[in-house]
């Protein structure tokens, strides 16, 4: 069985179209703070795995806008949330001329703890180098250290550290332009997001989702899940 780290019933049975035998888990996984998508699912499907211990689907998303430098991308949430999506509409009307492309994006990791074949999808190579890295440098500080302080991380947080589990990625994205906000449908930044002539606010859930990145990343991992799991 997969089961996909989420709390959106949504994300959920948008899987299924894609996928059989999918399950949700509610879990809060740590989600850390990076410029990219890639990372932030990664470690997220690891920590998750670690806690189910099944095969685990986690996706992270965000809206990159060109001009921006990609700004708000992984932090989209947030500036949600705290500047809110009229005002993001706004800051780039005011500094970006047209077209003010922008750009979805979606990452989905899984990890069941086993290996991958290489292949041409992404694996995260850097991720983990990163990561076994900062495990041995964390490793070294404790040797070194002789004020007899008892140690705060226990054993499976620093073998997880020094020996991160494998976790294979894939992305979708759909571009389009920033505009003025437009359609009462979607959620987040669908109305100022224009892609082929109308936001996705104006779209029905299912011309939204036949578009969606979060749907292009499902359908490239449906592709490869089959041979994974047989």
């Amino acid at each position: 069985m997969l089961r996909y780290v989420t709390t959106n019933d949504g994300k959920v049975r948008e899987a299924r179209e894609y996928l059989d035998g999918v399950s949700q888990l509610d879990y809060d996984y740590t989600e850390v703070q990076a410029t990219e998508l890639g990372p932030i699912a990664a470690r997220g499907a690891r920590e998750a795995y670690r806690h189910a211990g099944e095969p685990v689907l986690v996706d992270d998303a965000g809206l990159f806008v060109e001009g921006f430098d990609g700004f708000p991308g992984p932090y989209s949430s947030y500036v949600e949330e705290t500047l809110g999506v009229e005002t993001v509409g706004r800051l780039v009307a005011a500094e970006i001329d047209e077209p003010r492309r922008a750009s979805f994006r979606c990452v989905m990791a899984y990890c069941d703890g086993a290996a991958f074949a290489a292949s041409p999808d992404p694996v995260d190579r850097a991720d983990r180098s990163a990561a076994a890295a900062a495990g041995a440098e964390r490793s070294s500080e404790d040797a070194a250290s002789d004020d007899g302080a008892e140690r705060t991380d226990d054993a499976e947080t620093t073998e997880a550290a020094a020996d991160p589990l494998p976790v294979k990625l894939f992305e979708g994205t759909v571009r389009g332009r920033i505009v003025e906000p437009r359609g009462d449908g979607g959620f987040g930044y669908d109305p100022i997001f224009e892609h082929d002539g109308r936001t996705l606010a104006e779209m029905s859930p299912a011309e939204k989702n036949a578009i969606s990145h979060r749907g292009r990343a499902l359908e490239k991992f449906a592709e490869w899940y089959p041979e994974r799991s047989e």
